[in-house]
């Protein structure tokens, strides 16, 4: 089954205001709807909404941190949504970063591969209805059991942007998620992940043919993006270091506009779909070509079309 998915809620809209476009996806040719959680709308609440409204989507967290939840309120929000998706549910579960971990959560961002496997280890005990003692590397837990295990337990998948985290999620999870690359680079990826693993990516789009509008939009994400450290070595990896060496500069130094500004028009093209609806679901389509399990699109406001349309136009069968 291929698979064409869709981030939810969507953006500029609180959950309740996506439901009727949410119970549309279906009948689009959709099957799949990811939640985020940076600073808007946590990524449960939206998926269990979803649960009533699209019953034949799979649903999945893209990504929740593993450092902003304690380990058994983790396996508990999982357990819940497991429930009422049985079956169609998918946990996906990252380090995040050191500002929405330390900045705005107060916590420690420290050992982030590790935290990472020690947390899939445990919810993957914890899911199955098991009682926890254990000492992890990075965390303790004595004597939890959920009230109620799944029947199903959830996939887990993990936010994977480099090797080692890539060679992780195929080892011992159900796939992995990234984001901000291009089709060639999902080459690269997928190397490190094995052909077996799923891949599942969050796609920036922006339905217009006005390219400079497009990238000015994009601009704007990927600097803030690949500014973070994380991505900045994701992007290293990928090859874009020098190309990026400029804005990386001019952030640091305090100069936003320098940084937009600096940012090539061809590392846009690379990293954000744009063009109108058919060039951008060809696009797409040259991402699961290259080995992309799992689009999920992350239509972008600014484009030619109101929301509602733009989710329309995108879809598979348009």
């Amino acid at each position: 089954m291929d698979r064409w998915g869709m981030t939810i809620p969507f953006f500029g809209q609180t959950p309740v205001e996506s439901k009727e476009l949410v119970a549309e996806l279906p009948a689009l040719g959709y099957t799949d709807a990811w939640s985020a959680e940076v600073g808007g709308t946590d990524g449960f609440v939206p998926l269990a909404l979803a649960a009533e409204w699209a019953p034949s989507l799979r649903l999945g967290t893209a990504i929740v941190p593993v450092y902003t939840r304690g380990p058994a309120l983790l396996a508990m929000s999982a357990a819940t949504l497991a429930d009422l998706a049985p079956g169609r549910f998918v946990l996906g579960i990252g380090a995040s970063s050191p500002v929405i971990v330390g900045n705005w959560n107060a916590g420690e961002f420290d050992k982030p591969y590790a935290r990472v496997r020690d947390t899939l280890r445990f919810l993957r005990a914890a899911l199955a209805g098991e009682k926890v003692t254990e000492s992890y590397e990075t965390f303790a837990v004595k004597g939890f059991r959920l009230e109620k295990a799944p029947a199903t337990p959830p996939k887990i998948v993990l936010a994977a942007l480099r090797p080692g985290m890539l060679r992780l999620a195929a080892r011992e999870a159900d796939g992995a998620i990234t984001n901000w690359l291009s089709p060639g680079d999902v080459r690269k990826v997928r190397g490190e992940l094995g052909p077996e693993t799923e891949l599942i990516a969050r796609l920036f789009v922006v339905v217009t043919e006005d390219a400079a509008k497009a990238r000015e939009i994009g601009r704007r994400l990927l600097a803030a993006y690949l500014t973070v450290p994380v991505y900045a070595a994701f992007h290293e990896w990928l090859g874009r270091g020098e190309l990026l060496r400029p804005m990386r500069e001019a952030w640091a130094a305090g100069d936003r506009k320098a940084a937009l500004k600096a940012i090539p028009d061809e590392v846009v093209d690379d990293l954000v779909v744009h063009g109108d609806a058919a060039t951008c679901r060809a696009r797409v389509r040259e991402y699961v070509a290259a080995g992309l399990d799992t689009p999920v699109l992350a239509p972008l406001p600014g484009g030619d079309l109101p929301l509602a349309d733009t989710v329309r136009a995108l879809a598979p069968g348009a």
